[in-house]
């Protein structure tokens, strides 16, 4: 038998409609032929959610005593003996009554699916096991009631059900929460509006789940990712140094030559010797690569001019940008630089770009021992010292007449295994011991040319000779890899420190992410895995690097990192070392919240856009059915009447009747024309016709809708000519008049007035009514909305909307201030025209209408 579905709604606090939203996909799924029940759903006395349990079959509840009182509970066998297809189980989180058949009823809702029964649940993010101490520090509330986070997340589908704080705490206030005398403390404490932003924030983060997997299936099905562009690419070598800056602007003139350019700036942290970074310097250079519009890129490589070559060539660069060493001239015995080596090995397919600027040789410090990883050279070089140096040493002391003595020979067979050391570490210095110390018996030590010595002072400095060499060699030795670890740690620590900043500020894709790991831990292909359980088969959430072999499996890869049970992040290249799976892990498991983040973005955008579809459906439905309906009713009774032969109408009724005809039409075709004028704002086929116009030519035009007498026009003659279009402006101020007389009190005119403000013409239309709150001034300009007890017949809301968005067409704006007095004053400014404005002798400066 196959295991039922889970599906959670999931809010911030109580009251955000949970329940509520569970029951509606109930209704829904009921209407669709499901069968659904009610296995147990708590309403809370709240009437809204009550209403929606009429007409779901609700499963009878069990009764249990405790401590001399009867409580009820789920009955999971009456629920198992029904087997409905799905059933709704409120409060997931919820502790049985003792005596239960289970302690928690999350344990029940197992059963319901093992018995394979879908279920629908709701919970709150302060139910969660891991938020307890979290919610607590936030409400200062403990709460008693927890499920575990795994519980959750093993969920088939868990949707959000979102609410602002306003709103909730309106809800609240309401009475649609908790009852009367509840409401002020709840408000006043648990439903303060911090607790709820800091509740919200973190139901919003851990959310980050379930969004857009098709669409990752699709593109890693069909292999489509980010192409190749033919473009230059400049790599930005940064060292940590102040010189960055410097660097990172002459790549981004370099790349502004070429259109398209892309500029990288890479810093590589290796564990053998890479001198300290201020990280207040990188992450200066960090923001200023990102505003040249570049990005950043943080590598570990254990070779420096290795790592930033291959770093360049897996991301298809063709220019290197680095600054002129800042070693002095005695520091190049330890090798010729970052800068020269890369020069040397770029080949054909790189440019090197060496950059002076003001560091040049003012020095980098001494180099750090380099620890366990020291490099063929470097390793190399100690077992010759160690090997070749003593027998070279002895063949020179041999060759002079009075050599230096027995005590300083054992010194010089001393530096060469401290050399040996320094150079080669532990092995090639004990090496150089042993030869020093066979030599120095061989040929230094009386009898000379045998292996043994008569003098026990000459016993004792040969032993103690060894024991300093191999002393010193050990500790050497010590401090190298004590300094390798540090180094090790340090770049673990950089890069952990650069996946915990970008959790915070959200800005990593998935792409980008396994991008990161590939370029980090120089792999070929990196892949993110996962699969719904155990049998299914795995499937590819994101796939980077060389897409010819792809990986399929964990298994196929030559690292993999599990995430959760039913997830991993898989690697071929090479095999990684076990110290560094402990970065791998931290990105594999950003890279499971950046996938879940992912899916719920494209989920809250496909939500977005059905509601704001969905409400514009309804809004339209309202006007249809009402607001267009009412003219055509009025129009219809009239004409009806005219046309009846039982009542001989004079001349004055019908002049009335037609004139409510005429009243009824002019108002359908205003309606008609702002749902018209709305459809081609929406659609973006408003193209304005500007010409000079005087405001004179438009703004009687408009007032034409309004009854006589109810507003008052102010344009002064010295106003400037505007440069609009003459049917939008019309149609603006219009709409812009009618609801300033719409909601002005009785006898008291609109008073509409112009005034110019530098290059720019201010059209004030003011009225005394009650106006509107500083919260709603920019909502009440949405299509569709009325604000406070607008009457049904006044329009379908689209007045404002269509007049903002006809000034925006002409290059003004609308916005809505308050009056002094009270009341509200919509403020139209527009472009003044080039030149006078013309003389108006035959019009007054004031006029009323």
């Amino acid at each position: 038998m196959a295991r039922g579905k889970l599906r959670i709604y999931l809010g911030a606090a109580p009251g955000v409609g949970k329940t509520y939203s569970m029951l509606s996909e109930a209704h829904r799924r009921m209407e669709r032929g499901t069968d659904v029940v009610v296995a147990f759903v708590e309403h809370h006395g709240r009437p809204r959610t009550e209403v929606m349990l009429h007409g779901l079959e609700q499963i009878r509840r069990a009764e249990l005593e405790y401590r001399g009182k009867t409580f009820t509970e789920m009955d999971v066998d009456a629920v198992l003996e029904r087997r409905p297809a799905v059933a709704l189980v409120d409060e997931l989180a919820h502790t049985n009554i003792p005596g239960s058949r289970n302690t928690k009823r999350w344990q029940d809702i197992e059963e319901l699916l093992e018995a394979g029964i879908d279920v629908i649940s709701t919970v709150n993010i302060q139910h969660l096991e891991s938020l307890g101490d979290v919610v607590e520090s936030i409400t200062g509330v403990r709460q008693r009631e927890t499920v575990p986070d795994e519980v959750v997340r093993r969920a088939d589908q868990i949707e959000l059900v979102d609410m602002s704080p306003q709103a909730l705490r309106r809800r609240m206030a309401h009475g649609n929460i908790y009852k009367p005398d509840r409401i002020d403390a709840a408000l006043s404490n648990y439903f303060r509006p911090g607790n709820l932003t800091a509740l919200r924030e973190l139901a919003l983060l851990w959310v980050a789940d379930r969004v857009d997997e098709y669409l990752q299936q699709y593109r890693a099905e069909h292999s489509i990712r980010s192409t190749w562009q033919a473009r230059e690419r400049i790599v930005v070598g940064l060292t940590g140094g102040p010189e960055g800056r410097t660097l990172i602007r002459r790549a981004a003139r370099i790349a502004a030559k070429g259109s398209g350019s892309e500029v990288l700036a890479v810093y590589i942290a290796r564990s053998d010797g890479l001198t300290s970074a201020s990280p207040k310097e990188l992450a200066v250079q960090r923001t200023l690569v990102e505003d040249l519009g570049g990005t950043f890129h943080h590598v570990i490589g254990d070779d420096i001019p290795s790592a930033l070559l291959e770093f360049a060539r897996g991301v298809n660069a063709t220019q290197i940008v680095l600054g002129s060493s800042r070693r002095k001239t005695w520091q190049y015995i330890f090798g010729p630089g970052v800068g020269a080596t890369v020069a040397r090995d770029s080949g054909p397919d790189l440019d090197v770009h060496i950059v002076t600027h003001d560091e040049v040789a003012k020095g980098r410090g001494l180099p750090v021992a380099r620890g366990a990883r020291l490099g063929r050279a470097r390793i190399v070089a100690g077992w010759l010292v160690g090997v070749a140096g003593p027998a070279l040493l002895s063949l020179l002391l041999t060759t002079l007449n009075n050599g230096p003595g027995l005590a300083n020979d054992v010194l010089l067979f001393l530096f060469l295994t401290v050399l040996a050391a320094l150079l080669g570490g532990l092995l090639p210095a004990l090496a150089a011991a042993a030869a020093g110390s066979i030599l120095l018996n061989y040929y230094f030590t009386p009898p000379t040319h045998e292996l043994t010595v008569y003098d026990p002072k000459n016993i004792v400095a040969i032993v103690i000779f060894f024991a300093v060499g191999v002393s010193v060699a050990s500790v050497v030795d010590l401090a190298a890899r004590r300094t390798h670890q540090a180094a090790r740690l340090r770049a673990e620590s950089q890069i952990l420190s650069f996946l915990a900043g970008s959790v915070l500020r959200g800005e990593t894709t998935l792409d980008a992410l396994l991008e990161r790991v590939r370029e980090t831990f120089a792999m070929d292909s990196v892949a993110l895995l996962e699969r719904n359980s155990d049998v299914e088969p795995w499937t590819c959430a994101g796939r980077v690097g060389d897409l010819a072999k792809p990986l399929r499996r964990p298994e196929d890869a030559d690292v993999d990192m599990p995430v959760g049970d039913h997830m991993a992040l898989a690697l071929s290249g090479r095999v990684l070392p076990a110290e560094d799976r402990r970065v791998l892990a931290a990105f594999a498991a950003q890279a499971a919240v950046v996938l879940d983040r992912q899916r719920l973005v494209g989920e809250a955008e496909r939500a977005r856009e059905l509601a704001e579809g969905n409400r514009i459906r309804t809004a339209l439905l309202a006007a249809v059915s009402h607001d267009l309906r009412t003219p055509l009713a009025s129009i219809k009774a009239s004409v009806t009447s005219l046309r009846s032969d039982d009542v001989a109408w004079s001349q004055e009724d019908e002049a009335e009747l037609l004139a409510g005809i005429e009243a009824g039409a002019d108002r359908l075709d205003h309606l008609v024309g702002n749902l018209l004028d709305m459809s081609r704002l929406q659609t973006g086929t408003v193209t304005p016709l500007i010409r000079e116009t005087d405001l004179d030519e438009v703004v009687p035009m408009a007032l034409g809708g309004v009854p006589e007498g109810s507003v008052t026009l102010d344009i002064p003659e010295e106003v400037p000519i505007v440069a609009v279009d003459p049917g939008l402006l019309e149609r603006s101020v219009a709409n812009l008049v009618e609801n300033a007389v719409k909601y002005s009190p009785d006898g008291v005119p609109v008073l509409v007035s112009a005034s110019a403000l530098g290059d720019r013409v201010e059209l004030r239309i003011v009225d005394r009514g009650p106006g509107v709150p500083d919260s709603a001034k920019d909502r009440i300009f949405e299509p569709f909305q009325r604000y406070g007890d607008a009457p049904r017949g006044a329009g379908v809301g689209l007045g404002l909307a269509v007049a903002r968005g006809f000034a925006e067409a002409m290059g003004g704006t609308l916005a809505a201030e308050d009056t002094p007095g009270g009341g509200m004053s919509m403020v139209l400014t527009l472009r003044a025209a080039a030149g006078r404005p013309p003389a108006r002798p035959d019009l007054p400066a004031q006029a009323t209408t």
